[in-house]
C-alpha cells in the first residue's frame, strides 16, 4: 500500500482518527484515549502503514500535548489549521455536521491535498520565549487590574485621590496620610493595603520575568533590542510568534501576516485600500506600541509621521503608515540576524544550523500568503538582502538607497503611497 493520511481530531482527553489513501478512501478510523494507554494503541493504529503522515488540528493549541507526542517517538506530523479543516467541511456533502469523526475525515483530506502544511518539530528556544513573555503579558494585565482596583478605593478615601500613574510606594504613602474611624472607612483602608502588598509582589515578578527575557532574548543573538521602541518583551514576542523568519519571502508577506499591509478594495475605476484587520494582532500591537514611542521621541519615525501629516494623511493614516514602514525595518533586522547567525555557525560548523528551524513550532500553522495578500499599493522595491551599517536610532545623510539597516527608521523609504490605510 502506498502513502496514506491520518487525519486527527485532537481533545484534551480522546482523540479521533480517519486514515485516507492517496485517492481519499478511508481505510481504517479510531477514537482513542490520551493517557498512556491510549495513547500507545493510537500509536500502534497508526505504525500498521509503513509509509504515513499524521495531520494534526491545532498543532499550536489543544492539538499541542499529541503532536509533540508523536514527534518525539519520529512520526512525521503535519500542523493543520482549523480554517482549513473548515472550509472542506463547508463543501462536503452531510449538510456541514459537525462531529469528531467528520472534523477526522476534513483534516485528513487537508493534509491530502494542500501543499505546504507545516511540520511539527520538538519544542525549541522560541517556545521558551513565548512562554515567558505569555506569562509577562499576564502579570501586566494582572497589574493594570490590581491598580483599577486600588485606585477605587483610594477615591473614596482620600480627596482628589491619586495619580493616574500610581507604584506601590506612592500608594502606601498617601494611604499611611489615612486613618479613618469608622467602619466603612478601616475596611476600605484595610483592603487598600492588601492590595498595595498585591502589587508589590507583581512588580517583582514583573523584574524578573523582564530579566529571564533579557537574558534569553541575548542568548539567541538578537539585535531586535536595539530598535527604538522594542524592549526584552517585545523582541521576546518578536521572536517567540515568528520563529524562523525565512518562511516570509518578502517585507510585503511579513506585513501581510502581522496586519500592517492595506488590503486592495478597488472596484472597477475606484482605485483605494483599506485597513487590514487581520494577521497577528499580538505582533500588530506591538509594532503600533514601537511607533507611539517613536513619535514621543525625536527619531526618524517622528519625522516621517510630519511628513505624512504634511502630505494630507489624517494622523491615524499617518501612524498607520508608519507602522507599514516599522514593519519593514523589523524584517530587516530579523533577517539580519539570522543570516549572522547562520554564517557564524557555518564557521564553526559547516554542517551545523543556526536559529529555529522552518518547520519550527514557533511558526505559524500557514505561513504561505497569496499574491492578493501583499503589501499594497506598490511593489517591494527590496528583498531580504540587509548590509547593515548604522546604529540603532540613527540616521546617515551619506546614503540615497532605501533602508539598508534597520536602526535607520522609517524616514528613507520614499515611494509614494506604500503603507496606505
Amino acid at each position: 500500500m502506498g502513502r496514506v493520511v491520518i487525519g486527527m481530531d485532537p481533545h484534551k482527553r480522546s482523540a479521533t482518527i480517519e486514515v485516507l489513501d492517496e485517492r481519499e478512501k478511508v481505510i481504517s478510523t479510531g477514537r482513542f484515549g490520551t493517557d498512556r494507554d491510549g495513547y500507545r494503541n493510537l500509536l500502534a493504529a497508526g505504525r500498521r502503514w509503513p509509509e504515513r503522515v499524521w495531520a494534526v488540528e491545532g498543532c499550536q493549541g489543544v492539538g499541542r500535548h499529541l503532536a509533540q507526542r508523536l514527534v518525539a517517538d519520529n512520526e512525521p506530523v503535519l500542523d493543520v489549521p482549523a480554517k482549513l479543516s473548515a472550509r472542506v467541511r463547508v463543501f462536503s456533502t452531510g449538510q456541514g455536521r459537525k462531529t469528531d469523526a467528520t472534523d477526522a475525515h476534513s483534516i485528513a483530506v487537508v493534509a491530502l491535498r494542500t501543499p505546504g502544511l507545516r511540520a511539527v518539530q520538538v519544542d525549541d528556544a522560541t517556545v521558551a520565549l513565548r512562554l515567558l513573555v505569555d506569562r509577562r503579558d499576564e502579570l501586566g494585565a494582572a497589574r493594570t487590574l490590581t491598580v483599577n482596583r486600588l485606585h477605587r478605593l483610594l477615591a473614596e478615601l482620600i480627596p482628589g485621590a491619586a495619580k493616574t500613574f500610581l507604584s506601590a510606594m506612592q500608594a502606601k504613602a498617601l494611604l499611611a496620610t489615612v486613618r479613618p474611624r469608622d467602619v466603612v472607612g478601616k475596611t476600605r483602608r484595610k483592603l487598600a493595603a492588601e492590595l498595595i502588598v498585591e502589587l508589590e509582589g507583581i512588580d517583582r515578578k514583573i523584574k524578573v520575568a523582564t530579566k529571564e527575557l533579557r537574558e534569553l532574548v541575548a542568548a539567541t543573538g538578537s539585535t531586535l533590542l536595539e530598535l527604538n521602541g522594542i524592549g526584552p518583551s517585545g523582541a521576546a514576542r518578536l521572536l517567540g510568534d515568528i520563529g524562523d523568519v525565512s518562511r516570509f519571502p518578502t517585507r510585503g508577506h511579513f506585513a501581510s501576516w502581522n496586519g500592517t499591509a492595506p488590503i486592495d478594495a478597488s472596484s472597477g475605476e475606484q482605485n483605494r485600500h483599506r485597513l487590514s484587520r487581520a494577521g497577528n494582532r499580538r505582533i500588530n500591537r506591538l509594532l503600533h506600541i514601537m511607533a507611539i514611542v517613536q513619535l514621543r521621541n525625536d527619531t526618524e519615525g517622528r519625522a516621517y509621521y510630519r511628513r505624512k501629516l504634511a502630505a494630507g494623511k489624517t494622523p491615524m493614516e499617518a501612524i498607520r503608515a508608519l507602522k507599514r514602514r516599522l514593519s519593514d525595518i523589523v524584517y530587516r533586522q530579523l533577517v539580519t540576524d539570522q543570516k549572522r547567525l547562520r554564517q557564524k555557525v557555518n564557521e564553526t560548523d559547516p554542517g551545523g544550523q543556526a536559529g529555529a528551524a522552518t518547520g519550527s513550532s514557533a511558526a505559524d500553522s500557514n505561513p504561505n500568503v497569496d499574491a492578493s495578500e501583499k503589501s499594497l499599493p506598490g511593489p517591494a522595491g527590496f528583498e531580504a538582502t540587509p548590509a547593515a551599517t548604522a546604529g540603532p536610532g540613527r540616521s546617515s545623510s551619506r546614503s540615497r538607497r532605501p533602508v539598508t539597516a534597520p536602526t535607520r527608521g522609517p524616514a528613507h523609504h520614499r515611494q509614494a503611497g506604500t503603507g496606505r490605510p
